[in-house]
């Protein structure tokens, strides 16, 4: 039976919203493309398989808590080429893996373990896909944001290809982000929500070198940038360093920092011009995008809800159900592909 909090949410991602008008004008219906909830334990004999899931990730969110932005950033990077089937996780030369814009990404081996575990369980009925989503929402969950409801039912793909990749720079201006999630269905609502996973994570200092020395060929920082918390990236990110030294890194969101928690803040550091990436400072630029920083920097219930709702349509971009794709035994491999001996 289903708890209050869980009908609640159900509520939410099917667009009963009664704050909609106070943030701004944006979807609120989500394409279901054949996806329905709890399609494990209702269609299958692996009626166990959401609760197995979430056990694997409190295990791996214990000894990693940036676990959680890992898996937003794969799921993001997996739904917005070829839609969410799985295709990111597909290992091979010239997989979407080995594309410039997924650099770094990770958390593959946490769906592996599970997958793995699925597989000695009920072998072939739990699809790839559908394991990343789960996971990413319970990885949320853990870091303090709401466990909203996953619709699954998702097959995977047999194809990744890096020249597919088209994933936007971190520098993009709002109205070209804005674009590119039109030109997934989505719209500002789902831009200005989805981009609040930027509330954890860490990027390196590449991406943000030229707001702090150089924007625009200035020879200046980004004017949009707070001229103190410009001088404090400046000690993490230096102007020069020897070629041999790493990229730094720093923090997307220096308040949740290294606990990697879920939380509005983000926001709120939007509207005091200390965003990190030029895309979040971009918030600024678009009346929308004022308007859905001011309201979630300080309703963190509003943010939760709204994101339910973002994440639920992200995940019903080009979903493969049906007959369509395949379930696969490895997530790294399409079944055609699969090496016996691993």
């Amino acid at each position: 039976m289903w708890c209050s909090r869980e009908r609640l949410l159900v509520l939410v991602v099917l667009g009963l919203w009664a704050t909609c008008s106070h943030v701004a004008e944006g979807g609120t219906k989500l394409p279901l493309n054949g996806l329905v909830l709890h399609y494990y334990s209702k269609n299958t004999q692996c009626t166990k398989a959401e609760k197995l899931i979430t056990g694997a990730v409190r295990k791996a969110w214990v000894n990693d808590r940036s676990i959680t932005p890992a898996l937003l950033r794969v799921v993001y990077s997996d739904c917005f080429i070829r839609g969410c089937d799985a295709s990111i996780l597909l290992d091979g030369k010239g997989s979407e893996k080995e594309a410039p814009q997924n650099a770094g990404l990770r958390g593959f081996d946490v769906i592996d373990a599970i997958k793995h575990k699925l597989e000695s369980k009920c072998p072939g009925v739990v699809s790839c896909a559908d394991i990343l989503h789960l996971a990413t929402r319970d990885a949320v969950a853990l870091a303090g944001g709401w466990k909203y409801p996953v619709f699954t039912g998702r097959r995977d793909g047999y194809e990744s290809d890096a020249k597919m990749v088209d994933l936007p720079p971190p520098s993009i201006s709002w109205d070209d982000a804005l674009s590119y999630f039109k030109s997934r269905g989505l719209d500002v609502l789902d831009l200005g929500t989805l981009l609040g996973a930027h509330t954890m994570g860490v990027t390196h200092c590449r991406y943000v070198h030229d707001r702090i020395y150089n924007f625009n060929d200035t020879g200046l920082p980004d004017d949009l940038m707070d001229c103190r918390f410009a001088r404090q990236l400046a000690k993490t990110c230096p102007y020069r360093y020897a070629p041999d030294q790493p990229d730094p890194t720093v923090f997307l969101n220096p308040h949740s920092g290294g606990n990697f928690t879920f939380e509005s803040s983000y926001y709120s550091r939007v509207l005091d011009n200390q965003a990190v990436l030029g895309i979040d400072q971009q918030f600024l630029a678009s009346k929308d995008g004022v308007r859905i920083a001011s309201e979630f920097a300080y309703e963190f219930d509003d943010f939760s809800r709204y994101f339910a709702l973002a994440i639920s349509r992200m995940g019903s971009i080009g979903v493969l159900t049906g007959s369509k794709g395949e379930i696969r035994r490895n997530c790294r491999f399409t079944n055609a592909h699969y090496p016996k001996s691993k």
